[in-house]
């Protein structure tokens, strides 16, 4: 059974959902994969949570227990073609966004207008934008953030340690480039479940 030990602290002022109920489904699937959390959630009530690396299916449903688990409200981006029933219904109702990929222009402009109009808003995604192996990662995140003036908080899925890592807050700026350099640096300190797809 899942132990309180296993999760992190969560600041009184974070958007919250859920109830004990699904608190307790969350810390059972963590207790069954194995898994816990690590690191600190900043108290903030705006940010981009960048989470990464994404090399397998699992990525999705180790992150779907540890919100639970921590009651986290988080909305994340995921293609259409997965908000398809029996699941949509759940989906959506755990904060799912769906995008069409070819019809992604637009969507910076989109998300940095919903910072501006919610009180509080946490948008998770992953830089790589694909389970396959990329060499350029998306930076639509760093954008979001640095045009919504909000930090970057970096969520490493490390698959040897077991451990959902809450890593550091990054005030990013204009200069795409050097920032994707100390995003790439600290995910790379973290152990994907199929490396050779990181």
């Amino acid at each position: 059974m899942a132990s309180q030990q296993q999760l992190i602290d969560i600041p009184a002022q974070t958007p919250r959902m859920g109830n004990r109920f699904t608190a307790w489904i969350g810390r059972q699937g963590l207790s069954i994969l194995g898994w816990r959390t690590e690191g600190e959630f900043p108290a903030h009530r705006k940010m981009v949570l960048a989470v990464a690396p994404h090399t397998s299916n699992w990525d999705f449903f180790i992150a779907v227990f540890a919100m639970l688990a921590l009651r986290l409200k988080l909305n994340f981006l995921g293609k259409h073609s997965i908000f398809v029933w029996p699941i949509k219904g759940f989906l959506l109702a755990i904060g799912g966004i769906p995008v069409f990929r070819d019809k992604a222009h637009g969507l910076v402009e989109q998300m940095v207008a919903q910072f501006a109009q919610r009180e509080s808003l946490l948008l998770a995604l992953a830089p790589e934008g694909t389970r396959s192996k990329v060499v350029n990662w998306k930076s639509g995140f760093l954008h979001i953030a640095h045009r919504a003036n909000v930090p970057v908080l970096l969520v490493g899925l490390d698959y040897k340690r077991k451990a959902l890592v809450f890593g550091p807050l990054l005030e990013v700026s204009e200069n795409t480039e050097q920032e994707m350099q100390r995003v790439r640096e600290y995910f790379g300190q973290v152990s994907a479940k199929h490396p050779e797809l990181a």
